[in-house]
């Protein structure tokens, strides 16, 4: 009796992924037939891998659209699909995920590609891809953790797969969202308004997809959002004891977004027994891709891992809905802007990112890095007509310039556009709207 009830509850567990994978194939369905979806910037550089045998893996906030772009990876495809960020499939473990596979072969019975959204849920979810790939699957895996890359597939899938990072819409893929045509060479008076006025609001309600909907409320969804990621993809996966602690940790750091942080200071502020204790926090918060941290530049490596960090947010709009302190702060909100345009160029372009700061505190926002050169720096000025603040920036990344022996200077303004000569060094000037249209 007892062997027939274990086999019996098998054949139940069975028929309840096989349920799941039926009502989920509609949703893959829908995807894959709607011809309205943005194409994403990075699509036109991962249509390229798209038959190679290597395991596709998209990582990125939730809802940022990871889903979306493997459907428009797999368009014309016949992907078999299961999303394990579902309620019903939280009882599946390592040894259930060959069921999985045999779901697929009853539901779909024919497919080329197997699609797994949101793979972290299930320990073990690598084992399973890396015996899906040996068995000749073409796999594209998305996830809502950055450990994904620095971890399981560093440990199982070395080699493997190629990686790819996706962010909120940029502010070109929200121009397309809402239709606004535009020719960056040919502009009118009225196309300048439009794009001005669209970044405006672009600033205020950020890139998630959902979030600019007509019939939902930017700021309601944002909140009920960014509650989500801490809840489900902190506390609850990491167990974290001191739940109240850890949010208003993420309170205090998204009212801090564009400052530099002291993990000795989040450790004072919120009574933590150790810095190590605010490092994992803070480190939970940003593979969950709510924050991310920016490193001193420093050829000294110790130095660089103990000097400060500058944080920034994973969308502006998330910022706006949850920081009074920072909705009229525009300064720092462009600031957030160009950190996440020049993340979503660090892959693409294989340049790493940085701020600079010297002994006498004189700083410059960004470094980018290419190879062992400087290839730009960058300051962000929200209003340059202020004086004393523009003699501070510009004070600051000349002595940058000389520093790092980079002549390739750029100030990001909310509406200054030109170049001056300071020292005989050029220095231009852009609004970060245009800026990020280039």
């Amino acid at each position: 009796m007892h062997k027939f009830n274990k086999i019996y509850a098998l054949i139940m567990e069975t028929e309840d992924i096989k349920r799941v994978v039926i009502d989920q194939k509609k949703d893959i369905e829908n995807c894959l037939g709607n011809d309205r979806l943005i194409e994403r910037e990075f699509l036109r550089n991962y249509k390229g891998h798209k038959k190679s045998k290597l395991i596709k893996v998209i990582l990125g906030a939730r809802r940022c659209g990871k889903s979306t772009l493997a459907c428009q990876l797999l368009q014309k495809e016949k992907p078999a699909y299961i999303n394990f960020d579902d309620e019903r499939l939280a009882p599946l473990e390592t040894n259930d995920l060959n069921r999985v596979l045999e779901s697929f072969y009853e539901v779909y019975r024919e497919f080329n590609f197997i699609l797994l959204d949101e793979a972290q849920n299930v320990y073990g979810w690598e084992l399973f891809v890396n015996r899906l790939q040996r068995q000749g699957f073409n796999v594209i895996v998305t996830g809502s953790n950055a450990k994904l890359l620095s971890r399981e597939l560093a440990t199982h899938l070395t080699g493997r797969h190629t990686p790819l990072e996706l962010f909120p819409f940029s502010f070109k893929e929200y121009l397309e969202y809402y239709g606004v045509k535009f020719n960056l060479k040919l502009l009118s008076t009225k196309d300048r308004g439009i794009l001005k006025r669209s970044f405006n609001d672009f600033i205020q309600k950020g890139g998630f997809p959902e979030a600019l909907k007509e019939d939902v409320r930017p700021d309601s969804y944002l909140r009920s959002l960014y509650s989500s990621i801490v809840d489900k993809d902190v506390i609850l996966r990491k167990k974290i004891k001191y739940a109240t602690t850890l949010k208003d940790i993420s309170n205090y750091l998204i009212s801090n977004c564009s400052c530099q942080i002291s993990f000795n200071k989040i450790k004072n502020i919120f009574n933590l027994r150790s810095i190590h204790t605010a490092l994992n926090y803070v480190s939970y918060l940003e593979e969950a891709y709510l924050f991310f941290f920016l490193k001193r530049l420093s050829y000294k490596q110790k130095e660089s891992l103990v000097a400060n960090r500058k944080i920034y947010a994973i969308d502006t709009g998330l910022v706006h809905a949850l920081s009074l302190k920072l909705s009229h702060d525009n300064g720092r909100l462009y600031e957030n802007v160009v950190a996440l345009q020049l993340l979503r160029k660090k892959a693409l372009d294989g340049i790493s990112i940085y701020y600079w700061q010297d002994v006498y505190k004189h700083e410059v926002d960004f470094v980018v890095q290419q190879g062992l050169g400087i290839r730009q720096l960058i300051q962000v000025c929200y209003d340059p007509s202020d004086i004393k603040t523009k003699d501070r920036e510009l004070k600051s990344l000349l002595k940058a310039s000389k520093e790092l022996k980079c002549r390739n200077l750029l100030v990001i303004t909310g509406d200054k556009e030109g170049e001056e000569t300071i020292e005989h060094t050029k220095i231009r000037y852009i609004p970060l709207w245009k800026w990020l249209l280039e």
